[in-house]
């Protein structure tokens, strides 16, 4: 996928539990064609994952990078079973406001 795109990616994990972790790197590439082509690359990335049976996240959570993948991930239902569940516990939105949903 990295030559597909232009950037170079490193892989780790944590073999006990599965995880596995994408750092793309930017190296050479222009602002513009990593601005243009990053998402483009994650979004690949992520619905490989799912089709694989992964997910998009590991034990950090849903992070800022993830969030626009979102709907990658989970259906429109799903995401707005989400949105309720928070505001139950959440109703002001002050836990970690925009981390997940506006």
């Amino acid at each position: 996928m990295g030559n597909k795109y232009g950037f170079k990616s490193v892989c780790y994990g944590h073999a006990g539990d599965g995880n596995l972790h994408v750092n793309i790197i930017k190296g050479e590439l222009s602002d513009e064609v990593w601005e243009n082509e990053l998402p483009k690359g994650i979004n690949e990335i992520f619905e490989l994952c799912k089709r694989l049976g992964g997910t998009i996240s590991g034990e950090h959570g849903i992070g800022m990078v993830q969030k626009p993948y979102m709907p990658v991930m989970f259906s429109n239902a799903h995401l707005q079973l989400m949105k309720q569940i928070k505001l139950v516990f959440d109703p002001s939105y002050i836990l970690n406001p925009g981390k997940i949903f506006d």
